[in-house]
Order: C-alpha cells, then structure tokens, then sequence
C-alpha cells in the first residue's frame, strides 16, 4: 500500500465499494485520508448499492472527473476494455496525484499499472485490514470465504482458495 496510509487518497472504482459493503467491510476504507469517486462510479454505485454512498464512517467524497483524459489514457482507453467508471477513475487517479486506486476489474487494473498508478482491489483491503490490526485474521478469514455467497465480486475459486491458503499459513 501507499506510505502511511492515514495520509492516502486513494480513488475508487464501483467494484471495491459494491463488494465491501456486501461484506459489511465498507469502513476498512476510514482510515484513508479520502476516497475519491468519480461521477461515472458514484452513478453506477447509485444503481447497485446506494446505501453504500452514504456511509457516515467513511470518507467517499464525489468528484468531476477532468473533461480531457490525455492521450496516453485515450490510448489505454483503447487497448483494455473499460467502462467509462473505469476511465474517469484512471483519469482522476492522474489529475490527483492520489497515492492509489482501487478496482476490482482486471483490465481497469492493468491500465492503471500501465499508466504507473499503484492499484488494489477488495481482497487487497481486507488482507490489509489484518496488517493494520482493523480486523483480525479469523475474521478476514471468515470473510474471504463468505465471498461467494454474499459478494458480487468475481474471483476463481482456486484463486480465492490460494488467498484463503496463505493467509492460513501466516
């Protein structure tokens, strides 16, 4: 993660905050100094999961997303199929020097890298949470396995099996 994260501005993309909220883990994101939610995501997160938006422990401020995105993420656009959430997220990444962004969708996340944007997803915030003492590891655990039955969030089971694994093993 970013240096000391209580001074992090990370930005979101829909996934992250659909998920966490689903998992009722959405305040691991308090200790962020802001979560910044382009228009594209707030809207697509209104649809989803509107409760979400109006967690009072947690620090997601709406942003406009920069009317130029610049060609290299035009380019980027282009290559790697996404969403206009997942472009104005990249965009406002750039715009505000934030020191992360989140997505759970995997062209989103290689675009970011590609763009040299450090990028996490859910999964990263909950093993996180175990570093940063927010939750213990019994209680990531129990998490990460309710994930296919109480999460939206796409992840091969042997993937997630793998992250179950190692988290077990520390």
């Amino acid at each position: 993660m970013a240096r000391s994260d209580r001074l992090s501005v990370v930005v979101c993309d829909a996934g992250p905050i659909i998920h966490l909220d689903e998992l009722e883990s959405l305040p691991l994101l308090r200790d962020f100094r802001a979560v910044l939610v382009p228009q594209a995501v707030w809207d697509e997160v209104s649809r989803h999961r509107p409760q979400s938006l109006k967690h009072p422990e947690v620090p997601l401020r709406w942003v406009s997303a920069p009317p130029v995105i610049g060609p290299d993420l035009a380019a980027v656009s282009r290559l790697f199929p996404l969403h206009e959430g997942e472009t104005q997220a990249l965009s406002v990444a750039r715009v505000s020097q934030a020191d992360l962004m989140l997505t759970d969708d995997t062209a989103a996340r290689l675009a970011a890298r590609h763009l040299g944007i450090p990028v996490h997803g859910s999964i990263g915030i909950l093993l996180r949470a175990i570093r940063r003492g927010q939750r213990s590891r019994d209680e990531i655990l129990a998490l990460l396995r309710l994930i296919p039955n109480r999460s939206t969030l796409h992840i091969k089971p042997a993937l997630l099996a793998d992250i179950i694994r190692q988290v077990e093993d520390r």
